[in-house]
């Protein structure tokens, strides 16, 4: 450049803007756009002023006329739209105009420019501004200028969205462009139409468009169209988004937490097509037409056409608005006509008037539709049908809801007519169905009464119609809204209704599932492609395009600046980055001289010159000479791609000379073989060429080899994917017929292993055996004959529906290429394996397998399960359909319901469709493959199950269907079942003798033998059966094993087999070396039992006898084998003197939790429950005391049984750790019959009872679950003394479980088959009644249970059914009739007979009259007040005080201890009017009457505790109230009960407390005195030695333990901790209850203060967690009157004896400050720390401060903001060497840094204010000397308002924040070094501050090293932990208070705000000169 011109361009950048950017000189306006480019990138905020002055001058720079310059000035304009925000849009219009006038049809680089900032411009918010400028620029006439303005409408429509891109305004581009002369234009907006079908589907755009195309163009289309699929999603988000998104983001990274807004963006936006077309107005030609003349005529064919003309217009889609109400009154007349026609005709017009008009057509909907309903009368089919449709158009269109036509309807389904009701209420069904839920909610109250009334229609059509409506609103709403209506039904209406609902249900879900997959995956799919490409032209959407120009369109995009690239795609780029990289396939375009430019380093330019020449010669020689080159090149890989795409180009595959021609293919073969990794990208360049030559007979040879090449290459699963579209669509059969015979070779060559064996048939099925040239069928057919050669026959399965003359064809080919399988080794390999190819390598066999998931469907399964047996034979046949349709090659997807279902028929009674189901899962198996065995989920062990069927054709088909399973999955895999089913007795002797054989047959065949190992000691014990077939057979299999693993290997396995079982194998089998390692006895015995006797040979249920030398380990088999009696003896005299139990190793926890039982319903033990009862029975029991138990005979399980009930008594700790292994064989005992033993376990389960008792031992949920269940349901044994011990032993469970939790299982027992059962629980539950009242354990529930069975047939059910129902009245009276549920009449007088029998039997017992004891002691209580009401002599449950656990450390709350507290009372008959009643019966009444309160307390206690109820409000204001009543029932209740009296009382009280302190909101609204009170009782009660003498004394303590642990999680913790601290002082001797002798008062007191101390060690223990919500004020207040009542001297005697209460206290204090760092200065406004002497706590937070630090838990410096106390040294390192005036100085530096922060200005002013008010001698402004005037000035003015707002009264915390200080005012650089706290000097105002300031301060220091050096080796602080210290400056409030109230949002962050609070609290206490009283 000239010096003119740098000159020139020096002194323009002087000039303003616009003046350089419409300079004269072309370089200065060049050098203006890179500079305003430049700056334009430099700015961050999109606010910045320099944006305003900038937009208005794009208009013009864009428009330059210099091309270099206008690419220039665009960059300036993207840089620009970059740094801007919505704002910017205001310039849109005017640039984009310029855009489009110049810059389309410029430079392919200025057009890509324009192209980004339109898209810019969309992101801006600008999209309607963006379509008006498309709608000029597609007007353009130039064809150039038009393909980028539909380009880019296409790219932000598919990155953008509809929902941002509005689509109509396209839609109406589209018809011109279709017509287009330009065929590009055409192209491209066929491209934009496929888009748009995307977004809103491809229905709306066919509606719109397709009328106004041309055929031609509707056909290619229609072809395109089915090529979209999926539903598209925006990929970009306009710029407010984007900020929005990065603000979400920063929050989710600071809070943790994860946003769902993902899931939310991808709900697709619905876009209705009416929205998108354009209104017609109809009225005006409607005038035209004579239509007011027409339908006055008297001829009905004019009235006819008049309205066909209005039904024709009224079609449109869309109908302008306006006035219709004359035409909908012509019309309503017409409805009624004469003539059907005309009324058919009117009806249909009104139809589409709804659609067009919609909810402008809302008023005459309502008047036409009476007369429409009306009309349903008419019988016709045209005129229903065309009603009908009407009727639903009007509801659809949003005319009216049924909500507002209900008058309509109700009038409707009144009228006579039948059929006006029934077709009312099938369009009301119709409309519920069509609503949504929120309108069906709305609704329903008034439509489920219509139907319940219509149900009792005569007509049976408008009952159905009823049933309709009913079912569409449960479908929508649940069955809630109908249960009411529901109960008025009778049971077969009731049936029909459930069976409708049910039906509705599935045929939703079957009919809704399988498109959400669909889309779902086509959506996946289509994300990831968008995701390969940035930017796609719209002719990329077209599928006849060549991938070449999709590819160059990304090519460009890719390269281009794109700033829109640069903002969106980083994110995503980078993420790809990270993901594993994928090779990209399709070539991108590139210029021949580019490719010449890059392969220069290789290739001559003579060599490429004369590759282009004309004369054929030259090219051979060129090419020749080419070939040279490239085989002597050594980085061949590296130029690979570039010599392939040369090639391509030049000779390229036009060339016609063949020689030629043959050296190009034989330079792109070696290319092929010779590169390490060839691109798939040159594969895919070469293909189509290479595909011709093949076809050409010269060059035919050379061709196949390069295939080949490829193949070993690229893989051949990848050519032959490219090859069938090639193929398919070429128009030379030659290539078509000769690529096949390549694929021939191909596949002889690689095998099948890396080809896609489905898409390959699919080809040979559709293209070459359809074809009608010969050859291609001859080469097809030669092709599928070498598949034969590789997957075998099964191949033909897939091509069943071929021509019979082809099938033999086949045939034929198939015998010259017979199976060989894997014996096939391929010739060659690939050299790159790639994903794609080993996905496929790893099918099994090579065939597909198909997905039959979708047919499976709910319908299918549910038909399998019908009661009728033709139903469940079709779905068996159904199955089998599926399976045949799928060539018998499955997909284990979606099978596991199938199997499910088909398990179900395997115990059909049908035996027919037994069989039909064995020979379907057998066929299921085959089809599978190994894969069945996971999904089939273990069905095979119910297939073996059938052969214990007597039925020899049963059992065949069972072997059947075996041998289909174990041709798929292996016989290994089969061992475990088969094993079970060989153990099982049902199996039978003729089903173990043919599984026997059939094992016989295959175990020869596994590939590892020793896998049928297992077998062989149920084998063994098959060798004693009592069927001589199935010894031999069993006998046969054994010696087949002999053979396969040797006599050695066997011999080992069978060691460990009982000593007879192994003497009688060891004889059949003529087994050698198992005798070798036998002793003596063994041999003896073997000897003696080479004839087993009948006893020896009997093998017990579930083998029951085995006990192997390992039972201590895990048993891997399940079917154990029988061991002799004979042997049993043998070991007793040896371990007679082991302890009988061995609970070492017992975990009794995990054995509960491994025995799964269902709770409350009892179920047989399934077999390997029997099994793991084994193995623990003999690891936990002496070993003689477990093989009698374990044994078959029931007189050596009495011995057992004996040998317990001896040892019962001494070992009750034992027995309990062993309860549950007890239980679990009782249960053993009870499900079989032998009575004698049965007996004895019942007469020693009461003994087992007592001793639980005498333990206080309470059952756990798994030990009632693993024994309740059976006990109730054989209670109704058919003995009758065997009833009766069973039904005493419920009765007196109650002591050893609570009764609440026993009265589901009696519950369950009333839902029992078995009647005796039920009439025994029905019992039951009368004497619970009758012994423990009505409202204890919720027995009113049982009640309605009980009631219901007087309408039983059986008399003994009935009678006592109202026995029970009789006591109930004696104890209720009349309120009974509140719990007995709905009756019927006959029921209730029944009921009613026998209560009057029961009134009249009490009177003559002078019993007085049902219900009136209650009453009557109700009374007394409330009429006497303190006066004894008499004893009720009630007997109270030991349930009622629960059952409770203790625990050795008081201190560790157990999460599971909740559970042992008392049980919640049932509703008592009193209603919630008698609460404050029962509470004054609670505070007047002595201990005995106060229980009656106390039960209705419970009851709204129980009531309250429901989230739904609305009685906790009125409870919260009497918590207080209640609590304190019961604290002062607390001794009285035990002091009564230590008199002697029953501690009933003691325990309602506890367990009312526990209900009260269970609820959070009663805990907290208890006040702290109530709580002191209370607490105080309940730990004196504790400590009392008394009361474990009392009656159940330790349920008491532990009862008092758990509501200790309680209070303390829900109680206010701020009292809590106020309250315990308090304690820890020496407790008022007057407050003991009678201390003992024993025991001195310093004793007591020591216990004492060791429990509060526990208590508080809880609250300590969660302090972290609950820092916020605790009054840290409150709790220092306590601490400190704590310390100061102790005194400093006391303090030190206690330090040096370790006094734990004072240990305490500094661990709270430790905690705390540890929590809190220096920020719990600012909590000490209620502590006078301006007292002299200063208070101690003083100097232990300081020392607390200290030692952190120290230990680097906290910083010494805190946060700002907070404050001192009065003469605090700093926390700085070096505290001492601070004077008053340094100090003075750091705090004006800490406030001075505050007012320079905008956040803290306010606060810093304040503090400055106050500063100038206790110390006015001192001038602020000489510390700011090195300030600047406006910081100064600042300060000045802050001051003024400060002082002015507190004459005023306000403090800052009200005041608005103050305007910010100016950005450079920093404080002096002195003040700056180490920000320190803010401090009030606290000395009198009269005093000289400094001095005394000073002076103090070195008080304090003194003391602080005096109290430092006596407490350094006693502080007790709470162990060091890395733990960050949580300052103000870090951790805020969160948003609401304890109190509810919601916290005061202002400028100052809580934290600050708290701790100048407490400045200012101090600030006005030393400035008035006194200090408040605490």
């Amino acid at each position: 450049m000239s010096t003119e011109d740098e000159k020139l361009l020096k002194e323009a950048k002087k000039l303003p803007w616009d003046e350089r950017l419409q300079h004269k000189n072309w370089k200065v306006r060049n050098d203006a756009n890179i500079d305003l480019a430049a700056l334009c990138d430099s700015i961050t905020d999109p606010k910045d002023a320099r944006l305003r002055e900038f937009g208005p001058l794009f208009k013009k720079t864009v428009a330059d006329s210099n091309a270099p310059v206008q690419e220039k000035a665009l960059d300036a304009l993207l840089a620009f739209q970059r740094a801007a925000d919505a704002d910017a849009s205001r310039y849109a219009k005017e640039v984009c105009d310029a855009i489009v006038a110049k810059c389309l049809t410029g430079r392919p680089k200025t057009v890509e420019k324009a192209q980004a900032a339109f898209l810019l411009w969309v992101e801006l918010e600008a999209a309607e501004v963006f379509l008006e400028s498309m709608e000029k620029a597609v007007k353009n006439k130039v064809a150039k200028a038009v393909v980028p303005a539909i380009d880019v409408m296409f790219q932000a429509l598919s990155e953008f969205g509809t929902k941002v891109v509005p689509p109509k305004k396209i839609l109406k581009m589209l018809p011109e462009l279709f017509d287009h002369p330009d065929q590009n234009v055409r192209a491209s907006s066929k491209g934009l139409t496929l888009e748009l079908c995307r977004w809103i589907g491809k229905e709306p755009v066919k509606s719109i468009l397709f009328e106004k195309m041309r055929d031609t163009m509707k056909k290619e289309l229609e072809a395109e169209l089915a090529n979209v699929s999926g539903i598209a999603k925006p990929t970009r988000k306009i710029r407010s988004e984007q900020e929005k998104e990065l603000e979400e983001e920063a929050v989710a990274e600071t809070t943790g937490a994860n946003t769902s807004e993902e899931a939310v963006a991808d709900v697709p936006v619905e876009i209705d097509e009416y929205d998108l077309v354009d209104p017609v107005d109809i009225l005006t030609p409607l005038e035209k037409s004579g239509f007011w003349d027409g339908v006055k005529a008297t001829k009905w064919s004019e009235r006819r056409d008049a309205v066909a003309e209005l039904t024709k217009l009224a079609s449109a889609k869309k109908v302008a608005p306006g006035d219709f109400h004359e035409i909908c009154r012509t019309l309503k007349k017409l409805i009624t006509d004469v003539n059907l026609a005309v009324s058919v005709e009117a009806t249909q017009a009104i139809g589409n008037l709804a659609k067009g008009l919609r909810a402008h057509f809302s008023g005459n909907a309502r008047m036409l539709l009476p007369v429409l309903l009306e009309k349903l009368k008419e019988k016709k089919p045209t005129m229903t049908e065309a009603l009908s449709q009407t009727l639903q158009a009007m509801h659809k269109s949003g005319c009216f809801t049924l909500i507002d036509v209900i008058e309509d309807v109700r009038v409707a389904v009144k009228n006579k007519v039948p059929l006006v009701r029934s077709l009312t209420l099938t369009w009301v069904a119709f409309c519920i169905e069509t609503s949504n839920k929120a309108t069906v909610l709305k609704l329903h109250k008034e439509y489920v009464p219509i139907c319940m009334e219509c149900l009792n229609d005569g007509t049976p059509e408008v009952r159905d119609a009823s049933f309709s409506v009913l079912t569409a609103i449960a479908k929508m709403v649940g069955m809630k809204p109908l249960e009411r209506s529901l109960e008025k039904l009778d049971d077969v209406r009731k049936k029909k209704l459930s069976d409708m609902i049910g039906s509705a249900s599935e045929t939703v879900l079957s009919s809704g599932t399988a498109p959400i997959t669909t889309s779902g995956a086509a959506t996946s799919a289509r994300g990831a492609a968008d995701s390969l490409s940035m930017k796609r032209s719209a002719a990329s959407m077209l599928s006849g395009k060549k991938p070449v120009q999709a590819a160059a369109a990304t090519k460009k995009s890719g390269t281009s600046k794109s700033t829109a690239a640069k903002k969106t795609d980083g994110g995503s780029q980078s993420k790809a980055s990270a993901a594993p990289e994928i090779e990209d396939v399709e070539p991108t375009e590139m210029s021949l001289e580019e490719i010449e430019e890059r392969i220069s380093s290789v290739v001559k330019a003579e060599t490429i010159s004369q590759l282009k020449s004309t004369v054929w010669k030259e090219r051979l020689e060129a090419i020749g000479m080419l070939k040279q080159e490239v085989e002597s090149l050594t980085e061949l890989d590296k130029f690979a791609e570039l010599l392939i795409r040369l090639l391509c180009a030049v000779p390229g595959w036009s060339e016609k000379n063949v020689q030629v021609q043959q050296q190009v293919i034989e330079v792109i073969t070696h290319i092929a073989s010779t590169v390490n990794k060839f691109p798939k990208r040159c594969v895919v360049l070469c293909l189509l060429g290479i595909s011709e030559r093949v076809a050409d007979i010269k060059t035919r040879g050379h061709a196949m080899k390069c295939l080949t090449a490829f193949g070993e290459a690229v893989g051949p699963g990848f050519v032959f994917d490219r090859l069938y579209k090639i193929m398919k669509e070429h128009k030379n059969p030659k290539v078509l017929s000769e690529g096949i015979i390549w694929m021939v070779s191909a596949v002889e060559d690689f095998g099948i292993s890396n080809l896609k064996l489905k898409d390959m048939i699919d080809f040979c099925k559709d293209i070459g055996l359809q074809s009608s040239a010969a050859a291609t069928r001859n080469a097809t057919i030669k092709l599928i004959g070498m598949l034969h050669k590789f997957v075998g026959p099964d191949i033909k399965g897939f091509l069943s529906d071929v021509k019979p003359a082809l099938l033999s064809a086949l045939d034929v080919e198939y015998e010259k290429n017979p199976f060989e399988g894997a014996a096939v080794a391929p010739k060659r390999t690939v050299r790159v394996m790639d994903t794609s190819s080993s996905t496929s390598a790893a099918l099994s066999d090579g065939l597909p397998r198909e997905d039959i998931s979708a047919k499976i469907t709910p319908t299918l399964l549910k038909n399998l399960g019908s009661p009728d047996w033709k139903i469940r034979l079709e779905s068996i046949d159904a199955v089998n359909k599926i399976v045949e349709e799928a060539h018998k090659r499955i997909q284990p997807t979606g099978t596991v319901e199938l199997f499910t279902a088909l398990r179900g028929r395997l115990y059909d009674s049908n035996k027919n469709l037994v069989m039909a189901t064995l020979s379907t899962i057998g066929g299921l198996a085959y089809a599978m493959g190994p894969s069945v065995e996971k999904s089939s989920k273990g069905i095979l062990a119910d297939v073996l199950k059938c052969l214990g069927d007597n039925k020899k054709h049963m059992r065949e088909c069972t072997l059947t269907a075996l041998d289909s399973w174990v041709a798929a999955a292996q016989l290994e895999k089969m061992v475990p079942y088969i094993i079970v089913t060989l153990g099982d007795q049902k199996t039978g002797s003729e089903g173990r003798k043919d599984l026997f054989d059939w094992l016989s047959k295959h175990v020869s065949k596994m590939d590892d033998p020793s896998e049928a190992l297992p077998l062989l000691k149920p084998s063994a014990s098959s060798l004693m059966d009592k069927s001589s077939e199935v010894r031999k057979a069993a006998e046969s299999f054994m010696n087949e094993i002999l053979k396969i693993c040797g006599q050695e290997v066997v011999g080992r396995n069978l060691k460990d087999l009982p000593s007879p079982t192994l003497a009688i194998v060891a004889e059949r089998l003529k087994l050698t070396t198992v005798h070798e390692g036998f002793s003596e006895s063994v041999k003896m015995v073997a000897t003696s039992m080479s004839l087993p006797s009948k006893a020896g040979l009997k093998s017990s249920k579930h083998g029951a006898n085995d006990r192997s030398s390992n039972v201590g380990k895990p048993v891997s088999q399940r079917g154990l084998p029988a061991r002799a009696s004979v042997t049993m003896v043998s070991t007793q005299d040896h371990v007679q003197s082991q302890a009988l139990f061995n609970i070492k190793d017992s975990n009794k926890e995990e054995r509960e939790r491994r025995v799964l039982v269902r709770k409350f319903k009892f179920e047989e033990p399934r077999r390997e429950q029997i099994d793991e009862l084994k193995i623990d029975l003999f690891k936990h029991f002496r070993e003689d005391v477990s093989l009698r138990l374990w044994n078959s005979d029931f007189k050596r399980q009495i011995d057992g049984i004996e040998l317990l009930q001896k040892a019962l008594p001494s070992s009750g700790k034992e027995v309990i750790e062993l309860l549950d292994i007890l239980l679990r064989w009782f249960v053993l005992r009870f499900c079989e019959s032998n009575t004698t033993c049965l007996l004895k376990v019942l007469d020693f389960l009461p003994e087992l009872f007592d001793v639980l008792k005498d333990q206080s031992y309470m059952l756990t949920e798994a030990e009632a679950a693993i024994f309740l269940p059976c006990l109730v349901e054989k209670s109704g044994h058919n003995i009758e003394k065997v009833r009766e011990k069973m039904g005493e032993l419920i009765k007196q469970m109650v002591n050893i479980y609570s009764l609440p939790k026993l009265l589901p299982y009696t519950l369950e027992g009333l839902r029992s088959k078995n009647n005796r059962t039920r009439i025994e629980c029905v019992d039951i539950i009368g004497y619970f009644i009758d012994h423990h009242g009505t409202e204890v354990g919720g027995l009113m529930k049982n009640l309605p249970s009980v009631a219901a069975l007087t309408a039983e047939r059986d008399g003994e059910i009935r009678k006592a059914a109202l026995n029970t129902l009789a006591t109930a009245y004696k104890n209720l009276g009349d309120d009974v009739w509140r719990y007995v549920g709905k009756l019927s009449d006959a029921q209730r007088s029944m009921l009613d007979d026998r209560f009057k029998w029961k009134a009249r039997e009490m009177d003559k017992r002078r019993e007085g009259r049902p219900g009136d004891a209650r009453a009557a002691l109700r009374r007394s209580v409330r009429e006497n007040g303190s006066d004894v009401a008499e004893q009720s002599g009630e007997v109270v449950s030991r349930s009622v005080a629960g059952s409770i656990i203790s625990r050795d450390n008081f201190g560790y709350a157990d999460a599971n201890m909740d559970r042992h507290m008392v049980p919640r009372q049932m509703p008592a008959a009193t209603g919630p009017a008698d609460w404050r009643e029962a509470l004054e019966i609670v505070a007047l009444g002595l201990p005995e009457q106060s229980v009656e309160g106390m039960k209705v307390i419970c009851h709204e206690l129980t009531q309250a505790a429901d989230p739904e109820s609305t009685v906790l409000e009125d409870l919260i204001k009497e918590a207080d109230r209640l609590v304190s009543c019961l604290a002062v029932m607390v001794p009285k209740t035990f002091n009564f009960s230590l008199s002697g009296a029953s501690s009933r009382s003691c325990k309602y009280v506890l367990n009312t407390l526990m209900q009260t302190f269970q609820i959070k909101r009663l805990a907290h609204a208890v006040k702290e005195g109530t709580l002191d009170n209370l607490i105080t009782e309940l730990l004196l009660w504790l400590l009392d030695e008394r009361v474990p003498l009392m009656d159940d004394g330790s349920q008491l303590l532990k009862a008092l333990n758990v509501l200790m642990l309680k209070i303390l999680d829900n109680a206010e913790r701020t009292s809590s901790f106020a309250v315990l601290i308090n304690l820890l002082s020496p407790l008022d001797p007057s407050r003991w209850p009678s201390p003992t002798p024993t025991e001195s008062l310093a004793v007591k007191n020591q216990k004492f203060s060791d429990l509060v101390v526990k208590c508080l060690i809880k609250l300590t223990k969660v302090l972290q967690s609950t820092i916020y919500e605790v009054d840290l004020d409150r709790i220092l207040q306590s601490i400190h009157i704590y310390l100061q009542e102790l005194g400093m001297e006391e303090i030190r005697r206690r330090a040096g004896a370790d006094d734990k209460p004072l240990r305490m206290v500094k661990t709270v204090l430790h905690e705390l400050v540890k929590l809190r760092g220096t920020a719990i200065k600012g909590h000490l406004s209620m502590v006078p720390i301006d007292a002299e002497p200063q208070p101690i706590i003083l100097a232990y937070i300081d020392l607390n401060l200290q030692t952190l630090a120290a230990a680097r838990m906290l910083t010494p410096s805190g946060p700002m903001g907070q404050t001192h106390w009065g003469d605090a040294a700093s926390n700085g390192p070096n505290p001492s060497t601070h004077s008053a005036d340094a100090q003075l100085k750091q705090e004006l530096a800490a406030v001075f840094k505050k007012i320079g922060d905008k956040q803290t200005c306010t606060i810093g002013l304040y503090e400055l204010y106050r500063i100038t008010q206790l110390y006015p001698k001192v001038d602020i402004f000489a510390q700011l000397q090195n300030a600047s005037e406006a910081f100064r000035t600042y300060i000045r003015d802050g001051l003024a308002q400060v002082e002015k707002n507190a004459a005023a009264g306000r403090t800052p915390s009200s005041l608005p924040l103050s305007t910010p200080p100016p950005i450079a005012a920093i404080p002096s650089p002195k003040f700056a070094p180490s920000p320190v706290h803010t401090k009030s000097i606290g000395s009198k105002p009269d005093s000289n501050e400094d001095d005394a300031s000073a002076g103090t301060l070195d008080a304090l220091r003194e003391r602080m090293k005096s109290i430092q050096a006596a407490a350094v080796g006693h502080f007790d602080g709470a162990p060091a932990r890395p733990l960050a210290s949580m300052n103000g400056s870090n951790m805020l409030h969160g948003g609401t208070r304890l109190d509810g109230e919601p916290q005061q949002q202002s400028n100052i962050p809580p934290m600050d705000e708290r701790a100048l609070s407490g400045l200012q609290a101090r600030m006005e206490r030393l400035k008035s000169g006194s200090m408040e009283p605490l």
